[in-house]
């Protein structure tokens, strides 16, 4: 497990790339990357892979310093940004969990259980894929599966700027709504200790044991 900061989307993209082939080759663990993105709109690779989702101008991104980045997972378009935690396992599927839906519905339930640590209801609306509370997203997922490697994964809401997802229609879904943890409690929370709860749940779910968690960088 390596929690990383902040990082450009560009720097996370082909560190991803580089450990999928570390993985592949058995030169690293299974690993879980923990991470915060500087603002980016990231597109996915169905049909224009959400181009036509995004709302805002160029120029307006622009001026918001907002970076809009194709990535090669699934999924439509969303927004990363500071106060969202990132989190990209880098998981061997084989030989046992070789189901991409349950591979999903994994990732789904990782956020769930967050929520609930923090008194927080959330659950899955069929034929959508995330967490939910009510009938806004707290949690979005993308993931990318080669040769049962995975990569990308999943965007939990804790304090981001929630203005900020004004400027595309997440997920490509125009009737439903964006939430995070500060909205629904009322408070931020410290990121530090959500990240504790992520971690905690992807071990439990993916039944597997953290045996190295490097400090994010100063």
């Amino acid at each position: 497990m390596r929690r990383l900061g902040v990082v450009p989307y560009g720097e996370a993209l082909a560190l991803q790339r580089a450990l999928v082939e570390d993985r592949r080759a058995g030169r690293v663990p299974d690993l879980l990357l923990l991470l915060q993105h500087a603002p980016v709109i990231t597109l996915g690779v169905r049909g224009d892979g959400g181009r036509s989702h995004i709302t805002a101008t160029a120029e307006r991104l622009a001026a918001l310093g907002v970076e809009v980045s194709e990535t090669g997972r699934g999924g439509d378009v969303t927004f990363h940004g500071p106060g969202q935690i990132v989190g990209y396992p880098i998981l061997d599927l084989r030989p046992d969990r070789c189901d991409v839906h349950r591979y999903v519905r994994d990732l789904e339930d990782v956020m769930i259980r967050t929520c609930a640590d923090y008194g927080v209801r959330a659950g899955r609306i069929e034929g959508l894929t995330g967490a939910w509370v009510g009938r806004s997203k707290i949690g979005a997922i993308g993931v990318r599966i080669s040769r049962w490697i995975t990569s990308h994964g999943f965007a939990f809401n804790v304090n981001p700027d929630l203005d900020c997802f004004d400027l595309i229609v997440p997920c490509g879904i125009p009737d439903r709504g964006v939430t995070s943890l500060q909205r629904v409690l009322g408070r931020a929370e410290a990121l530090d200790q959500v990240e504790d709860a992520l971690i905690r749940h992807v071990a439990a779910v993916f039944e597997r044991t953290v045996t190295h968690a490097a400090p994010a960088p100063a």
